[in-house]
């Protein structure tokens, strides 16, 4: 917890009875290589803080599991469409390690914001974070090749390649994995 806090305090400051309030509603949960975090179909009720360990986000499209995000070390993470509407997710959430995650419920997290509004800044900024990672990820998509892609992730997000398998990295980038050993023999 202590991470997520020092996390949060870089951001903006913390009062002391927001920072209570806030380790009050904090559940801690760990989790195993491989598990489901989210389901396609269920309603994702929490946001969660990665202290330890790495996920991904990822849809089934014609049989093909499409990765869309990784999730490391001090990232928040969600089922961003379903937390925010309560409706069933699209995607999967699934733990590429074990993990050690911090959450707290959409409804524990809106009354905090009520109560707390310096929590707000907190909450706004990782929004941010967000939409700027699914707005690069689009661009990305859109405009440069697989070389380029691949390129930007090694500058960006070298660690992904070391935590990541293959296949999934092939899929976040939109490529196939034969592709992607092309693009990585001729760098």
């Amino acid at each position: 917890m202590q991470q997520l806090l020092a996390h949060l305090a870089r951001y903006h400051p913390i009062s002391p009875a927001a920072r209570q309030a806030l380790e009050d509603c904090l559940t801690e949960s760990v989790h195993a290589k491989n598990e489901l975090l989210i389901v396609q179909g269920q309603v994702c009720r929490r946001l969660y803080f990665v202290e330890k360990g790495c996920l991904r986000g990822y849809y089934h499209l014609d049989g093909k599991e499409i990765t869309h995000w990784f999730g490391f070390e001090q990232d928040f993470v969600t089922s961003f469409h379903s937390f925010t509407t309560g409706q069933p997710a699209m995607e999967n959430i699934q733990l590429m390690e074990g993990a050690v995650l911090w959450s707290v419920s959409r409804e524990e997290l809106l009354r905090l914001l009520d109560a707390h509004h310096e929590l707000e800044r907190l909450v706004r900024i990782a929004y941010e974070k967000y939409y700027l990672r699914l707005e690069e990820r689009y661009v990305n998509a859109q405009f440069k090749s697989a070389a380029e892609r691949y390129e930007q992730l090694l500058e960006q997000a070298p660690y992904i390649l070391e935590r990541a398998p293959l296949g999934y990295v092939a899929s976040y980038l939109g490529i196939s994995q034969e592709t992607l050993s092309r693009v990585r023999g001729r760098l």
